[in-house]
């Protein structure tokens, strides 16, 4: 049998946010949506409050008094996020990254490797990622990804679980008779709705139906949803990346503005973002597009086609600066800038331009370069001139945070 595992961090935007400003540990926090429209991750101490996911910011500050809203970074995000993708690296290379903050790990056999038992073996990748890296992690295991959602659920709520649990092969039938079907990964509101028509409430009702009938209902996903709920894995852990057709990187000012140089630094700190990612997954752009978004929400883009395919932003940022020019209205307040590349392809299968002339070649150097130094030390160690994160700015002037 698969022994699998779902790796999740407890309240991830949150936990990041008090990793970086540990004042804000046990107490009530919540971040906020693109352009603080409303709640996107809350602290156990908002939760407990009963400060639901999703609250509009302006109703939450009249509803819900001394809580910290704070602006999302998804760069902190992200960086803190890739940290525990390749912690889970050093114990498998099966890993399935399925969201910013959760990940399937596939480690049948290795307790063998390890020479301990399985549960074991979670609990040191718990205790090595909340000491080494410094967020909370819940781990549920099972053999099955549906149990082990299922297993990481009970994990974050049964606090005599301290974060981990498994569900074994002869715990199955028992689990199945006391849970759910609306607590299983994968069924909604709709498809709950669609059982309970026939009387099904439990996943012990769902497990005793023939095939024929599942597929009747509910097609193939009946079926395997079935051999997963039995403990057969029917939805292995899948490795392979799937390359992206764009990458963007957007984010909100810190107040609204109509500052030349202040919207352009942006758009240069955009780009940065947006060529280290083309760059780690082995791409480059052949199309750039510039986009600003007003003060009432109206998008303004525009976009050229490259001379080449490229991944600098020492390249790049000069196509970008024309575009913001041909774009840009003193006259008009802004409130948010982005950069997308576009039309990526693989610079394995890409031409080799053997007469490249000696900027592109330094762009190219310094860009590597670059890499380096923030993989060592970590990302915004350092700025090109003036550029900034317009995030990171509202944090300096206090700006992000409201109480």
């Amino acid at each position: 049998m698969a022994e699998i595992a779902l790796v999740d961090c407890n309240n991830f935007f949150v936990s990041c946010e008090q990793l970086m400003n540990p004042s804000l540990l046990n107490k009530a926090v919540c971040v906020l949506s693109n352009n603080d429209g409303c709640i996107i991750a809350r602290s156990n101490e908002a939760k407990e409050m009963g400060i639901p996911m999703g609250y509009p910011l302006f109703k939450a500050r009249k509803e819900f008094k001394n809580v910290i809203y704070i602006s999302r970074n998804f760069g902190l995000y992200h960086d803190i996020s890739n940290r525990v993708m390749q912690k889970l690296l050093n114990y498998t290379p099966d890993i399935e990254q399925y969201s910013i903050d959760e990940a399937f790990i596939d480690l049948t056999g290795l307790k063998k490797l390890y020479r301990c038992s399985y549960e074991q073996i979670i609990e040191k990748i718990k205790y090595e990622i909340e000491t080494e890296i410094g967020v909370p992690v819940s781990i549920g295991l099972a053999t099955s990804k549906t149990l082990a959602k299922l297993a990481c659920e009970k994990a974050k709520k049964d606090k005599f679980l301290n974060g981990t649990c498994r569900i074994r092969y002869s715990d199955i039938d028992e689990i199945l008779r006391k849970t759910y079907i609306e607590n299983i990964w994968g069924i909604g509101k709709n498809t709950a709705a669609l059982f309970h028509k026939y009387g099904i409430y439990k996943c012990s009702e769902i497990v005793k139906q023939n095939d024929f009938w599942l597929k009747k209902i509910w097609g193939k996903r009946g079926i395997e949803l079935k051999a997963e709920l039995l403990g057969q894995s029917a939805y292995p852990v899948v490795s392979k990346v799937v390359l992206p057709k764009s990458i963007q990187k957007t984010s909100a000012f810190s107040q609204f503005t109509s500052d030349k140089n202040y919207i352009k630094d942006s758009l240069h700190y955009h780009s940065h973002q947006v060529c280290s990612k083309l760059r780690n997954l082995g791409l480059q752009a052949e199309v750039i597009w510039v986009m600003l978004r007003t003060k009432d929400f109206r998008v303004i883009t525009e976009k050229m086609v490259l001379p080449e395919p490229s991944d600098s932003e020492f390249l790049i940022n000069q196509f970008v600066d024309r575009l913001f020019d041909k774009i840009y209205d003193s006259q008009i307040i802004y409130r948010s800038s982005g950069i997308f590349a576009d039309k990526l392809s693989e610079k394995a299968t890409a031409q080799l331009f053997l007469f490249e002339d000696e900027k592109t070649q330094k762009a190219k150097k310094l860009a590597e370069i670059w890499d380096n130094i923030e993989q060592k030390y970590g990302k915004k160690c350092f700025c090109i001139g003036t550029m900034k994160d317009p995030q990171e700015e509202s944090k300096l002037h206090g700006q992000n945070y409201f109480s």
